[in-house]
């Protein structure tokens, strides 16, 4: 049981090693972002069908929840678009300092979705990350129109994450996601008819950006979210929320070695990160000890 929990401790490690290094994909991929999510979607969804099909797993879903899975699947759709495209305009190392802001928004609309008051040391630590980020925005201003794509971004990211997390609970997550991809399908194709993006040059692609889409696709999609789902049945959500909070420091340091060039930031920068990753980390072992004062 032990070197159960331990094995799957460093398979979470590798999970958010490889959703860190989902931005430096979508750094070398040449496309635009809008096309990127796209191929993204399909891909992953194909690779997804199949491993439903390989479980002998049901794709029936309830009408009421399906016409949610559409919406979600939009907000998703929409959230990595945004993402890509902060990652474009900007760089990796400004888009994922932002997305270490998704756990104070989260805090704000997680009593939304699941009815519960806000608490106040999340409020507290929000504004510390709020501080890191005016920190980060001072020096780098001239990446403010990739702040603003990244901070959409992970708000639709909170948004059908909180959306998830009550399907999930009814619904097997690999059948969820595959309508959801589907759906993000269905709205970027219905806009590419209207925009006639569906010509010779969109499938037309250097064998660089099919391959890199592939692992994008399989490897970082598909893959990282079924062996996520997995993990977690193991460890504890504290574990896996602490741990997740490392995306961000994996992505930045891929970047800084892997792309070089504009992903090198000034000091300041780099302390504005330091303080948002810090204080979300807190802000979890925070928690984990008033949990434990309620048992």
């Amino acid at each position: 049981m032990r070197n159960d929990n331990l094995k799957s401790y460093l398979n979470l490690h590798l999970i958010v090693f490889i959703w860190g290094f989902t931005a430096i994909l979508g750094a070398l991929i040449t496309i635009d972002a809008e096309n990127l999510v796209w191929y993204r979607m399909l891909l992953a969804g194909i690779f997804l069908g199949g491993f439903i099909v390989f479980k002998k797993q049901s794709f029936k879903v309830p009408v009421k929840e399906f016409f949610k899975l559409i919406f979600v699947g939009l907000l998703i759709a929409l959230h990595w678009i945004f993402f890509f495209k902060a990652i474009h305009i900007s760089n990796v190392s400004i888009t994922l300092s932002i997305f270490s802001l998704g756990a104070f928004f989260a805090s704000l609309l997680e009593p939304i979705f699941y009815g519960r008051k806000i608490l106040w040391y999340e409020v507290f630590f929000g504004l510390i990350i709020i501080g890191g980020l005016a920190l980060i925005l001072n020096v780098e201003i001239k990446y403010l129109n990739g702040v603003y794509f990244a901070l959409a971004s992970i708000i639709l990211g909170v948004l059908f994450t909180l959306m998830n997390g009550k399907l999930i609970a009814d619904h097997e997550p690999s059948v969820i996601t595959f309508y959801e991809f589907a759906a993000g399908v269905f709205f970027i194709s219905v806009y590419f008819l209207f925009q006639g993006k569906f010509n010779a040059d969109f499938f037309s692609m250097s064998l660089n950006n099919w391959v890199l889409l592939l692992v994008l696709a399989s490897v970082c999609t598909a893959y990282a979210f079924t062996a996520s789902v997995k993990v977690m049945q193991r460890l504890t959500p504290y574990t896996v929320m602490l741990t997740t909070n490392l995306e961000p420091v994996y992505g930045i340091v891929l970047a800084y070695f892997i792309l070089g060039g504009k992903e090198k930031m000034s000091t300041e920068f780099y302390i504005g990160a330091v303080i948002i990753v810090i204080t979300v980390i807190l802000n979890g072992v925070f928690k984990h000890y008033q949990n434990k004062k309620k048992v």
